[in-house]
């Protein structure tokens, strides 16, 4: 059998495509820009650097700032120095870049240029501490700070820093009457043994502003100072060609009271593939490796980035003609860029296993299949994808990976009738085609019972008010704020006034026991606040990134629910659209589907874009959506790839090789040998995907990766293979016991079905395909050699179901 099993896995692999080579038109340059834009000058000493970008007809970018000729309107407004722009009067000009024949220019406006202003703590010396690593975690940014000095986590706390710089240890750490011996400073340019090393040279940008403003007596802010409402960081994109190309990046933030600032020397640059473009402390890229990377830059609170891809130089490359809907284009247009040549178009035997499992969590039966073969009109692809969103499996299997995420399970809080009435009241609301923001909106507006009203198990499953909160981020926006509890998060824009602000919406939730001491009654208490931790003061509600709502009179939670479901929020629409997309395609446009930030970008941020908007103009139909992933050439691909495309995993090339989930594994196994399972609370013959209540399980099903529902990350469930999987396979009763409780062999035996005619039912039923002459010839001979016919097909049976095409939608 294990032999049989090896070569069947041999058998199905195909040959790779490799896509021919032609010579396309000498590309050109087409397009020049100059960033910023929008330059804005405000004081004597400020500044702005300035870039020149040239754009090609095929995409590539190159950075002619040095090659560009520079030009000011006005040349008694403004002075061009080492392409910084610095202000010499009061204002408006034009700067002007000319490269090549293509020529581009930045408005610019100057204000206050004879006004010299103080050195700022918030807005100058925090920066200068951030940026050179003083309040990181590994320095005294850690939670007990080190060598006796604590600073808050990139600087989250300016009030607590300044007391503690300031006051902590009197003339020690400050020295106003001799500023230059301050140990602030002395550590800082390496002048005194310091455990983190020298942080900036004595000449440095960042010393003279710590030294100006010790020199000034170290003062605090006279009023709170503009805070940061944005950072853009130029180029948004590039496309370098040629290992060791470079790119200059040039970061600016606008503040509240309308000001901006260059803060390129001051922001905190990384990359997520250093091997594909490296990027050093002042913003300079130099390309690597052919491949995609995402240039970052933190200032303040905020973390903004840029795409960055590298290609080789001299790249043959021509693009295919696209074909489908928008979901082909823009994929293609995200090929064409990488010089990838997507993979070939699947069967029609792989497209209606493919999708089938897909939609509905089953197989196709031997008769779907005949029908769809038989069928030639050219539109039986997107016929099959209709038949299938009108069967009751679909809203199923949805129903099931909501319950996952919603965490529907029996334990001491939350009884099993009550958890059984929550996973049908999902099931119904999906059945009868609710779209998903009305379902939402009613789950976090709801009041009442848990027996009675069963979408106020929500507040039961989870009673803590802070896990509330960051259950809802993360589900319904893929938002992980459980980092801004304690401090700003590190790796995106959430900070703690964000966190407590939210949670905020959450801290009315009443509860008491009703009639039936098994249910508990849900309620708007009507009272009750949320304190920040650091002021101890009651933090408003705030919705994520928003304003504050108007709040009096209202339960908080319907007016969370109304801006969670709204166009005018930004994440859930685009958060539900990517879960959406990575059932589908095997892999998330973010990945993981729950991490949304800026530091973990979208592989394709226009598709991602597209899919929420796609969304809401369905009015949050899910079935829509699907039937455009599923008409899609992208969906349809082979799982082969191409030479051009085969190391590429996040581009949607070529189709993904996915692992069957558990539940739908195990009733794809049941379907396959006419057997039926029992579950807990459900019927004979029911399906493991509905099984209502998380508690509820099997030992297969477990190993397989079921979802424990223990908590809300999409990661629980699980598809990775383990060798307990296939060990089950080969010797539990999931394959060989079903095979003979079954009974499919000898009923064909029976109906005078010779063992060639029944191989290929076998295939039929599993694979969706008939045996290959190599699978059929080799499979006969096993059978001949056994002895014993109905022991050889059940033998055969037994490999076809341990297959890695059974297991794996390919």
């Amino acid at each position: 059998m294990l032999k049989t099993l090896t070569l069947i896995a041999a058998l199905f692999a195909t040959s790779i495509l490799v896509a021919p080579s032609a010579t396309a038109e000498e590309p050109k340059w087409t397009q020049l820009a100059v960033y910023p834009t929008d330059i804005r000058l405000d004081g004597s000493a400020d500044f702005q650097n300035v870039i020149a970008v040239a754009t090609r007809s095929d995409g590539v970018t190159l950075d002619v700032t040095e090659q560009a000729a520079w030009s000011l309107a006005n040349g008694e407004l403004a002075t061009l120095r080492d392409f910084r722009l610095l202000p010499m009067g009061a204002g408006e000009t034009k700067l002007t870049a000319s490269w090549s024949e293509l020529a581009a220019e930045s408005q610019v406006a100057i204000a206050n240029s004879d006004v010299t202003k103080p050195i700022s703590f918030h807005l100058d010396v925090m920066p200068v501490l951030t940026r050179t690593g003083c309040n990181t975690g590994s320095c005294h940014g850690a939670a007990r700070g080190k060598d006796g000095f604590r600073l808050s986590l990139f600087g989250f706390d300016p009030a607590g820093d300044y007391q503690r710089i300031t006051r902590e240890l009197g003339i020690r750490r400050i020295n106003l009457a001799v500023p230059e011996q301050s140990l602030i400073y002395l550590k800082a340019v390496g002048a005194v043994p310091h455990s983190g090393g020298k942080r900036m040279e004595p000449d440095s940008e960042y010393a003279k502003t710590l030294l100006s403003w010790l020199q000034d007596d170290a003062p605090a802010d006279a009023q709170a100072p503009p805070t940061c409402t944005q950072v853009e960081l130029f180029p948004p994109e590039a496309v370098m060609e040629g290992e060791g190309a470079a790119q200059r990046m040039v970061a600016v933030a606008h503040f509240s009271d309308g000001t901006t600032r260059d803060v390129t020397s001051l922001a905190a640059f990384t990359t997520n593939n250093e091997l594909t473009a490296a990027v050093n402390d002042q913003g300079a890229v130099t390309a690597g490796v052919r491949g995609e990377a995402f240039v970052m830059a933190r200032f303040d609170t905020h973390t903004v980035g840029s795409q960055i891809l590298a290609l080789p130089s001299g790249l043959d490359y021509t693009p295919p003609e696209v074909t489908g809907n928008y979901i082909d284009e823009l994929v293609a247009a995200k090929l064409q860029k990488l010089r990838i040549l997507p993979s070939g178009t699947c069967t029609d035997e792989e497209f209606i296993r493919r999708v089938t499992i897909d939609i509905v969590g089953l197989l196709p039966t031997e008769e779907e299949l005949a029908e769809f073969m038989a069928d030639t009109s050219p539109d039986r692809r997107a016929k099959l994808v209709d038949r299938l969103l009108q069967r009751k499996e679909f809203s199923e299997i949805w129903a099931m990976r909501w319950a996952q995420l919603l965490l529907v399970k029996s334990d001491n809080q939350v009884s099993y009738k009550a958890a059984f009435q929550y996973s049908s009241w999902i099931t119904n609301k999906l059945a009868a085609d609710t779209p998903i923001d009305q379902i939402v909106r009613e789950m976090l507006a709801s009041s009442g019972g848990v027996f009675e009203q069963p979408a106020t198990n929500f507040y039961q499953v989870e009673r803590d008010t802070i896990k509330t909160a960051e259950n809802v981020a993360q589900v319904f926006m893929g938002i992980r704020t459980q980092c801004a509890q304690c401090h700003n998060h590190p790796f995106d824009r959430w900070t703690m006034n964000d966190y407590y602000g939210f949670t905020s919406f959450f801290s009315q939730i009443g509860r008491k026991t009703g009639e039936d001491y098994r249910e508990v009654i849900v309620f708007n208490r009507g009272s009750g606040e949320i304190n920040h931790p650091l002021s101890g003061k009651p933090v408003p509600p705030t919705f994520l990134g928003g304003p504050q709502p108007e709040i009096k009179g209202e339960d908080r939670r319907q007016v969370l629910a109304d801006w969670i479901t709204s166009p005018e929020n930004p994440f859930f629409a685009t958060s539900i659209a990517n879960r959406v997309w990575a059932q589908f395609m095997g892999v998330g446009i973010v990945q993981p589907v729950d991490d949304i930030r800026v530091s973990n970008p979208a592989s394709n941020p226009a598709l991602f874009d597209a899919l929420g908007e796609k969304l809401i103009e369905y009015e949050f139909d899910l079935k829509q959506l699907v039937r455009d992933i599923c008409n899609s050439q992208t969906y349809q691909r082979s799982t082969q790839p191409n030479e051009s495309n085969r190391s590429d995993t996040r581009n949607y090339a070529f189709a993904q090789v996915r692992r069957v989930p558990a539940e739908m594994l195990l009733d794809c196994i049941s379907q396959a040998t006419a057997t039926k399972d029992k579950f807990r609370g459900l019927p004979q013959g029911a399906r493991a995907v509905h099984i209502a209540d998380g508690s509820t399980s099997t030992y297969f099903l477990t190993t397989f990766g079921r979802s424990p529902r223990t908590t809300v990350c999409d990661c629980e469930a699980s598809t990775d293979p383990s060798l307990s999987q296939a060990l089950h396979l080969l010797n539990g009763s999931s394959t060989q016991g079903k095979i003979a409780q079954g009974k499919l062999i000898p009923s064909w035996q029976e109906q005078g079905l010779s063992t060639q005619q029944i191989l290929e039912r076998i295939y039929m039923r599993c694979l969706s395909r008939k045996p290959t002459e190599l699978e059929l010839g080799t499979l006969t001979k096993m059978v001949a050699d056994a002895g014993n016919e109905t022991v050889g097909l059940e033998d055969a049976f037994w490999a076809v179901l341990n297959s890695r095409e059974f297991m794996f939608n390919h």
